[in-house]
């Protein structure tokens, strides 16, 4: 039922999204050369013209906007959110428009699209967009909140599997239109929030028949598991759709899918979001970031390099051994900033604040995380990103996974110079259990957006923080 209700909602975004787009295209040359909004210059060019490109247009918008994740539905998804995703999707979408129409000019070879056109048709295309799509969402949400189109939906339990199932829904429940009539209990008498309780498990046939209903969450713990069979052997003699939900509260910190081996559905627990195309475009955001800024920076990093020979020779680089993707140890490269043999007396230790170890330069370049900058190699050849948790030391990684059950699962994706627990201040010598929980909610929130709002909040108060040293 979700899963379908999602898909449909989907695919109305799709339609909005390519008429929208369509109708920017018309609307722009309209506004240029009929109204002339903008003077023309070079001659008058026929609708015909720009009609015939509509069809790459209804390809390529669709695609940049699936790029950026905005056909999957996501209720906590907020409106600035999603507008600046659409934004970004059309910056991406004329661009990639813009070079096709270099090669491929339909039905008129010799003729130049206008580039104030196609700014025009930008800008339409972002404000169509966003107007269309909120249009959707107020009338399918006016009509659930009106009582339509609302499927009928019973809890066939009352303990926290029971509640989370309910906290779900009721995120959802304008969205996707759940019509929660009440629950059933399980042997105690807790209660499910302000919902109605409609009786037993026991009763469950004659509730599904007395309520019309149209679908059964059965949220029962292992422990219930003789009641759960018996429960379902009474519902699959009633035409309602059953819903198992499994009892693995404890095992999902990542997100969770169904897979399908040959007929046999499993449970993946630890599905992320940065696979397949996402993954390819999260490496390139890395290797456009990272090489932007070795060219930028590459006076800094020269400077640097030369203040660590001045001071205390060589080597320039200290190279360490960090755990990355899945588990996999690779070098990292970093500027010095602790004197040669720092570590032959004390072994692997956290460095300290005023640590004796620490050359004159190191102080002031870990001070500014810039003995972070030779990093940017590692980006580019693969071993981390730009955006991600912070890899640790394999000696520290064998501590805390004893220490903290869920700790191995930021190495489901690659090790990055900065991420969203540095930018909320968790870097150094601070909480493990904060770090952990916000490289958690990175991975499974991960959007290209996302990883722009990190490196901004980055540049702007994580450069240079009291842990840095």
């Amino acid at each position: 039922m979700i899963e379908k209700k999602h898909k449909a909602l989907a695919t109305v975004y799709l339609i909005n999204d390519a008429i929208a787009s369509n109708l920017a295209m018309l609307c722009a040359w309209f506004l240029r050369f009929q109204f002339e909004v903008i003077p023309v210059t070079k001659g008058q060019q026929d609708l015909a013209t720009y009609a015939a490109i509509l069809p790459i247009v209804t390809i390529v918008f669709p695609l940049a906007f699936a790029v950026q994740g905005l056909y999957r539905i996501r209720p906590t998804r907020g409106k600035a959110e999603e507008w600046l995703s659409v934004a970004i999707g059309s910056v991406v979408a004329t661009v990639v428009l813009s070079g096709v129409l270099l090669w491929v000019r339909p039905g008129h070879g010799d003729v130049l699209y206008s580039r104030a056109t196609l700014a025009m048709f930008l800008g339409l295309a972002i404000v169509l967009v966003i107007a269309g799509r909120t249009l959707v969402r107020a009338i399918v949400e006016r009509r659930h909140r009106d009582g339509k189109d609302l499927e009928r939906v019973l809890i066939a339990g009352n303990g926290e599997l029971a509640r989370a199932v309910l906290e779900r829904m009721n995120a959802q429940r304008d969205q996707l239109g759940f019509g929660i009539v009440g629950y059933l209990r399980n042997g105690d008498d807790a209660s499910l929030g302000n919902l109605e309780c409609l009786g037993t498990i026991d009763d469950a046939e004659e509730v599904v028949r007395e309520h019309e209903i149209d679908h059964v969450f059965v949220a029962l713990p292992h422990a219930s598991s003789q009641a759960m069979m018996q429960l379902l052997d009474r519902l699959t003699r009633s035409l309602v759709s059953i819903h198992v939900v499994p009892d693995l509260l404890q095992f999902m910190v990542l997100r969770s899918r169904v897979e399908d081996l040959d007929g046999l559905p499993t449970i993946n627990l630890s599905e992320t979001r940065i696979e397949g195309w996402s993954r390819i475009v999260k490496r390139a955001f890395d290797l456009i970031v990272a090489g932007a800024a070795l060219i930028v920076l590459s006076p800094v990093m020269l400077i640097v390099a030369l203040a660590i020979w001045l001071e205390d020779g060589r080597p320039i680089f200290y190279r360490q051994i960090r755990m990355g993707l899945d588990g996999k140890p690779f070098e990292i490269v970093k500027f010095r900033s602790m004197r040669v043999g720092a570590e032959n007396a004390t072994g692997a230790v956290w460095a300290e604040k005023d640590d004796p170890r620490r050359t004159r330069v190191g102080r002031v370049i870990r001070a500014w995380s810039l003995d972070e900058l030779p990093q940017l190699w590692n980006v580019l050849v693969g071993d981390m990103s730009v955006i991600g948790p912070r890899p640790e030391r394999p000696e520290f990684v064998e501590q805390f996974r004893s220490e903290f059950p869920h700790y191995m699962l930021r190495h489901k994706v690659r090790a990055g110079m900065t991420g969203w627990a540095q930018v909320h201040g968790w870097r150094g010598n601070t909480s493990i259990r904060m770090r952990i929980e916000h490289d958690l909610y990175y991975i499974e929130n991960w959007s290209l957006l996302l990883d722009v709002k990190i490196l901004f909040l980055t540049v702007v108060r994580g450069l240079r923080h009291e842990n840095a040293y």
